[in-house]
C-alpha cells in the first residue's frame, strides 16, 4: 500500500550559486526545511500528486520559498494546486543547472520524472528493481511500463537513479533487474 515505506525527498542544489530544488516533499516539512538552510530554493516540484509525495509542499515552499511545481494531471487528479504546472520537456533552471521535466504517466496519470546531467529522479515510476505500487485505484500499468521502458531504461546506462523509495541505482543496473524488463521479456 502507498505510504507504507518511508518517501525519499530531495534536495539538489548548485554548489557555486547555492540555488536549489526540493524534490517530493512529502512529510516531515521542518526537517527539509533545515536541509534546505544556506540555499536559495528555486523549485518545490512533485513527481506526482500522492500524499507521500506532495503533502508538505506548501507548507515547504512557504518556508523555504520557491515555486511549487507538479503535472496538471495529477493537480486535477488529487486536488492539488501548484503555482506552475510541467509538461514533457520543460525545463526547471536554478544556478548552473537546467532539470529536465519527462513525463512518465502511468503510477499515477501525470506521474513525472526529472532529470539534470547524469541524475535521475523517478518518483515512484521506477525503484530499484522495481517499479512504484500497482495496487492502487488510479494505476495504468502498461502505461507505467512503457513509460519506464521507452524513456527512463533509454538514458544513458551510467544514469544515476534517486527513487522515491528505496536505495538509489542506474539505469544500467535497472536494464538487467527491474521487474519491467522481466515482465517485457515474459510478454514478447
Amino acid at each position: 500500500m502507498e505510504g507504507t515505506q518511508p518517501t525519499n525527498c530531495y534536495v539538489v542544489g548548485c554548489a557555486r550559486t547555492k540555488e536549489a530544488v526540493v524534490i517530493d516533499p512529502g512529510a516531515d516539512a521542518a526537517k527539509i526545511v533545515q536541509q534546505c538552510q544556506g540555499l536559495s530554493v528555486k523549485h518545490v516540484v512533485c513527481t506526482h500528486g500522492h500524499r507521500n509525495h506532495a503533502g508538505a509542499k506548501d507548507e515547504v515552499a512557504a518556508a523555504v520559498g520557491g515555486v511549487t511545481a507538479m503535472s496538471l494531471l495529477d493537480a486535477k487528479q488529487y486536488l492539488r494546486s501548484a503555482q506552475r504546472y510541467l509538461g514533457d520537456g520543460d525545463q526547471l533552471e536554478f544556478g548552473d543547472f537546467a532539470m529536465e521535466v519527462i513525463s512518465t504517466p502511468g503510477h499515477s496519470p501525470g506521474s513525472i520524472c526529472l532529470r539534470v546531467g547524469n541524475h535521475l529522479f523517478t518518483g515512484d515510476t521506477m525503484r530499484a528493481g522495481d517499479i512504484g505500487p500497482t495496487d492502487l485505484p488510479d494505476i495504468d500499468l502498461p502505461r507505467q511500463l512503457m513509460a519506464v521502458l521507452s524513456k527512463l531504461l533509454a538514458l544513458p546506462e551510467n544514469t544515476a537513479v534517486y527513487p522515491g523509495h528505496g536505495p538509489t541505482t542506474t539505469v544500467g543496473q535497472e536494464r538487467r533487474q527491474n521487474v519491467a524488463v522481466e515482465m517485457l521479456r515474459r510478454a514478447g
